[in-house]
């Protein structure tokens, strides 16, 4: 049966071939076709059949690749008639490893049969195997690996380490592919890929996945004019990959010297145009390609200037010098920056043709400066050269500047204040200010004063309607500065006002704004202080062009009240122009505002009042005040006032009863400062029956206090009232001395009767040994205590007894049994010293004074009367006597 087929065969082929020959076509198809691989690349290689020399048009290849007997690629070869007879390559890249399985290649011309190379997969015996293995896998790509297992071997699992959601397949019976989105960088090892049967052997491999060189931006430059330099940014982060790029190349030559991100090259000529500079990188991930295209000689990047130094130094300049490496520098048209640090930076631009010094004006003098300088290309000019080295240079001293004087006017008193100078407008070390004023009617007079050059003010007690010029200066080791002028205006009463209006901070600081003055020649003064307390002003200056300032201070505080005044600047004295106060930043009044809250009942009101308010204890601003009452039921009322300058605040028809009231002021940050009081609210009646009632109190309580008193000291008090009486003593001088007269011893005669007062004897207990006798009449004159118109001699008076005597009637006077008339022409009245607290009780009665002229003599004294009334309930007590003095002229002769 076979030997029939083959020969069958053989007569086919042998028709076909005498039919082809037939129509004219000729046989030709590949020969000596080969196979390799390397690493996941399948080469086939191939030679034309001898008979396709016969060929004339293009010889068509076609290509079929297989993988475990699938169709995965297909391709064509085209092949000229010049390339017939000569060795065909072709190439294919495998998505999998070509261990994971078998790999086939078939080949055919169009007149000719397929030929087919097969590369077999790899096999395994005794565990699983992965692969591929120790490769190196770009950020981004996509592979599959594959996991061979063992004949008898179940599979477990297959995974990447620190990948989820990879696609698992199978290929085969005995093999497993992993295909995974490779978008995470390997850190600084390979990432693992692990393979696990269900008997727990487990096998994997190491693959490593990253970057290409990341490489951007090339620019291209030249520095010396004779080479060029070029650089680029290198990426970093995560996206940096562990393993570095090999040294990349600059015009297909290796950088002679590479660094990071910078490359250089010799070349022949620098101005020939633009050209393009190409870079290339490469590493195991893949290449970098990066190119610039440029003209050279319009990118010259310079190099610092060399040895900058100061020749020459003065108060307000210096002339700098330096030198350049390249020579051909020299020839450069360049512009070069000349940066200056003295506590401001400034930047001098100076421009020439191989510029190698400046001249720099305006410096401040006494100041030290620290200096470099940089240049580039002024006609092309591509980028500044590096910074020099800092030179340190001191400029020479100077006379000061001009001070910034203003006033603060206090009371009477008018305060002249100047800014510190600063050190660099000092131009040195200060020795003090002199202060010239003058009235400004007044040329040539004038007064001055020389302060310490630590003073700042100085204070001038000056006439308030005069106005004054002030001119302040200030002196160093140079000199005295220009003279700073301020006119003290004159106070007018009746002159210009302005009123104060509100203001709030903002931004740490005050936005003043104002009206433009055509007065304002030389602009605008804003000067501030604290409302409440002492203070010294703080100003600044505005130019004349300008209406608004932002006020800054380091003193600015929350709560506390600022003021502030805009004055214009003229060429006499400043005019105030505009008043503010404010807060920079209002703050909740604590409480206790209310200094001696008081509460006030009238009829069914109750007014609540309390001391001014200190703007110290301000700490917003006051829109009004508040009162709430509280009563026993709860119910609140309150009653306000939108007067902050309010010292009471009433409420209004209230119920009698107990109240709670609360004192608050209102302010922008709400009601705050509260104070509390609290008082029962009584009917009209109930109050004037208490005021009875504690009236009635108040008088009893004296009334016993005084009977206690007068109860306590009774006797002294009768002694103050009631006094003994001291006894009558009559003394006689004669030429011996002086005898005692009694008023029953007295020698008398109608002729010597006198005249005398009466002396009635109010009927009571007898004192001091004195006679009673009922409706007696005793008349007798008195003299003051201790009188004597002689010198007094004490004598001890005996006890005087009073005998019935008739006296004469007197006229207004009952009739007495009583009657005695003492003749004594001549006797002197001696007063005891312990009779000085006596005193008489009766009223002297007029035209009865005792007068009497002896010779031309008349005794010095009064007379009184005193009258004996006995009392009508009892007759018969003892009556109590007052006896006084009876003073008888002495006769003169003998």
């Amino acid at each position: 049966m076979i030997i029939w087929i083959v020969l069958l065969s053989l007569f086919c082929k042998s028709t076909q071939d005498e039919k082809s020959q037939e129509n004219g076509f000729l046989y030709c198809g590949p020969q000596n076709v080969t196979l390799q691989h390397s690493g996941w690349m399948l080469l086939l290689s191939w030679e034309d059949q001898p008979s396709c020399s016969a060929v004339q048009d293009v010889l068509i290849y076609q290509l079929v690749v297989l993988r475990t007997g699938q169709q995965v690629h297909y391709d064509e070869v085209s092949v000229t008639s010049d390339q017939i007879e000569s060795t065909h390559y072709w190439n294919w890249t495998s998505s999998l490893a070509l261990e994971c399985a078998s790999h086939s290649v078939r080949l055919r011309s169009q007149t000719s049969p397929w030929k087919e190379q097969t590369i077999p997969g790899k096999q395994t015996s005794e565990g699983p195997e992965v692969f591929p293995k120790d490769e190196w896998f770009k950020v981004g790509s996509t592979v599959t690996f594959c996991c061979i297992l063992p004949s008898r071997e179940a599979f477990s699992t297959m995974y990447l380490t620190g990948y989820d959601g990879a696609q698992l397949k199978t290929t085969s019976n005995q093999t497993y592919a992993l295909t995974v989105h490779l978008n995470q960088v390997s850190e600084n090892s390979c990432t693992n890929v692990i393979c696990k049967t269900k008997t727990n052997k487990e096998n994997g491999a190491c693959v490593y996945i990253g970057y290409p060189p990341r490489y951007r931006d090339l620019r291209c430059e030249t520095r010396d004019l004779e080479s060029v330099e070029c650089q680029w940014t290198v990426e970093g982060g995560k996206g940096r990959p562990f393993k570095k790029p090999k040294d990349p190349q600059l015009l297909g030559r290796p950088c002679p010297m590479p660094s990071e991100g910078r490359c250089s090259q010799k070349v022949e000529k620098v101005g020939v145009g633009e050209r393009n500079w190409r870079l290339t990188a490469q590493n195991e991930f893949g290449k970098a390609e990066l190119s610039d295209t440029a003209d050279l000689s319009k990118r010259v990047h310079m190099f610092a200037p060399n040895g900058v130094k100061a020749l020459t130094v003065n108060a307000r300049s210096v002339i700098l010098q330096w030198d350049w490496t390249v020579q051909q520098y020299n020839i450069l048209n360049m512009t070069c920056q000349v940066h200056m640090c003295c506590g401001e930076i400034t930047i001098i631009e100076h421009f020439g043709v191989g510029l190698n010094c400046a001249v720099l004006n305006g410096l401040i003098p006494n100041w030290t400066y620290n200096v470099t300088v940089r240049c580039g290309t002024a006609q092309y000019f591509w980028k500044w050269s590096d910074w020099s080295k800092k030179v340190l240079f001191q400029t020479y001293g100077d006379v000061p500047e001009a001070l910034d004087v203003w006033m603060q006017m206090e009371g009477n008193q008018i305060k002249i204040i100047w800014k510190m100078t600063q050190a660099k407008l000092s131009h040195g070390l200060i020795k003090g200010y002199e202060v010239i004023w003058r009235k400004t009617t007044e040329k040539q007079q004038h007064h001055r004063t020389n302060l310490a050059f630590n003073k700042q003010s100085f204070s001038l007690s000056l006439n308030s309607t005069k106005e004054y010029i002030v001119t302040v200066t200030a002196r160093n080791i140079n000199g005295s500065s220009t003279p700073s002028t301020i006119t003290i205006p004159s106070l007018n009463p009746a002159g210009h006002r302005v009123n104060t209006s509100r203001i709030i901070g903002s931004n740490r600081g005050f936005n003043l704004s104002w009206s433009a003055s055509p007065a304002a020649s030389c602009g605008y003064i804003v000067d501030w202080c604290p409302t409440s307390g002492p203070c010294t002003v703080d100003w600044l200056r505005v130019p004349p062009n300008k209406t608004n300032a932002k006020v800054f201070s380091k003193n600015f505080t929350d709560g506390q009240r600022f003021s502030f005044s805009v004055y214009a600047c003229t060429q006499g004295a400043p005019l105030l122009l505009d008043k503010r106060e404010g807060y920079f930043t209002e703050k909740s009044i604590k409480e206790g505002l209310f200094k001696s809250l008081k509460g006030k009942q009238q009829d069914s009101d109750f007014e609540v009042s309390w001391d001014p308010i200190y703007l110290k204890e301000q700490t917003a601003f006051i829109q009004g005040y508040v009162l709430y009452c509280l009563d026993n039921s709860n119910t609140v009322i309150n009653f306000s006032t939108d007067d902050p300058d309010s010292t009471s605040l009433r409420a209004r028809n209230l119920k009698m009863g107990f109240y709670n009231f609360t004192m608050r002021a209102q302010t922008s940050v709400g009601e705050c400062g509260a104070a509390f009081i609290t008082a029962t609210l009584n009917s009209p009646t109930e109050n004037l029956i208490g005021a009875v009632l504690i009236l009635l109190v108040t008088v009893f309580g004296l009334l016993s206090l005084t009977t206690m008193l007068c109860f306590k000291h009774w006797t002294c008090i009768k002694q103050k009232v009631y006094p003994p009486i001291p006894k009558p003593v009559l003394t006689s001088a004669g030429e011996h001395g002086c005898h005692l007269l009694y008023m029953d011893q007295c020698h008398h005669s109608d002729v010597d009767i006198l005249e005398v007062l009466e002396l009635v004897c109010s009927e009571e207990t007898p004192i001091n040994g004195s006679v009673r006798q009922e409706n007696i009449l005793f008349v007798v004159s008195q003299t003051p205590k201790g009188y004597s118109n002689q010198p007094q001699e004490k004598c001890p008076p005996d006890p005087l007894t009073a005998t019935t005597t008739k006296l004469p009637s007197l006229k207004g006077l009952p009739s007495s049994p009583f009657g005695s008339v003492f003749s004594n022409p001549s006797y002197n009245l001696i007063m005891k010293p312990g009779d000085r607290q006596s005193r008489s009780f009766p009223e002297l009665q007029e035209g009865n004074s005792f007068e009497r002229s002896i010779d031309g003599y008349q005794p010095q004294g009064l007379t009184e009367t005193f009258h004996i009334n006995p009392t009508e309930e009892d007759p018969g007590s003892p009556m109590s006597c007052v006896f006084t003095y009876v003073v008888l002229p002495q006769s003169l002769s003998k």
